[in-house]
């Protein structure tokens, strides 16, 4: 693919594929489920967030296919960032997290994913999110309409064929919202009585977007502290489907490489409308 063909990413990372994207979040899954199905030592990193072997082994893989496929190609990775390591980011890089809901995962509730986006002038362009204990995969990338695919984590390797496209659904009289499992505040409370909504749902990690993705849900609101690599997948995955992903006002689209913020969110709200 050339960085002219509208179908492949910008810059260093056009020659990612769909497949590769897949490919390398349904291995960093495989490392994964072991630890989730036998035991994994917990420890604490300075923010007080949990961190396991899990997470440090499953962003190893990431690191090592990325640079493999596009050497040129900056990341943002969670575990990195953690131990001071934060390259020169440029215009386009990957935003990498390689266990996000590691509550989720230590407390053994399948609610955990591995999130990779693409990032381009402060704005999400792709990603893939692959949930290894549900083995479903959620794909958004310029060549296709964003996708989602039942993969288990012990199936072999295979691109999947028989994909769902995703759309949100326009906005009903009666919504459906969907909150965090582990990280819901007062004022996410608050939004939910604002938007009047009839029904809640409870999830952890980025799951959230693909609900509202795939139009189980119509709104996810985040009042809690977030960073770039829990919601750039995410968020690419969602406005591929056709919602939104916002700050508080519901207009100004949630951008990324804050370097000044230290690559943390404001508070943000995902439609489906």
């Amino acid at each position: 693919m050339s960085e002219s063909n509208i179908s492949a990413l910008p810059g260093p990372a056009a020659a990612l594929t769909s497949e590769h994207l897949a490919r390398i979040a349904f291995e960093a899954g495989q490392i994964i489920m072991p630890y989730f199905l036998g035991e994994c030592e917990v420890s604490e990193k300075e923010d007080s967030s949990p961190v396991t072997q899990a997470d440090q082994d499953a962003e190893a893989l990431i690191l090592r296919e990325l640079k493999a496929l596009c050497p040129a190609l900056p990341v943002l990775a969670e575990e990195e960032v953690a131990a001071g390591r934060i390259p020169d980011l440029g215009n386009v890089f990957a935003c990498v997290d390689p266990l996000d809901g590691t509550r989720e995962f230590v407390g053994k509730r399948k609610d955990f994913t591995v999130n990779i986006g693409i990032i381009a002038h402060g704005k999400t362009v792709g990603g893939v999110i692959y949930a290894p204990a549900h083995g479903t995969l959620y794909v958004a990338h310029p060549e296709a309409a964003p996708w989602k695919a039942v993969l288990p984590y012990d199936a072999i390797w295979a691109i999947p064929t028989e994909r769902e496209t995703l759309s949100t659904r326009p906005r009903a009289d009666k919504l459906v919202a969907i909150a965090s499992r582990s990280h819901r505040t007062a004022e996410t409370d608050a939004i939910l009585d604002d938007y009047d909504a009839a029904e809640i749902i409870s999830a952890g990690s980025s799951l959230k977007f693909c609900l509202v993705a795939e139009g189980k849900a119509d709104f996810y609101p985040r009042m809690g502290r977030t960073m770039e690599w829990d919601t750039s997948a995410g968020q690419a995955i969602v406005e591929a489907a056709g919602g939104r992903v916002t700050l508080e006002d519901g207009k100004t689209p949630l951008a990324y490489q804050k370097a000044g913020r230290g690559y943390d969110n404001p508070h943000f709200l995902v439609t489906g409308w």
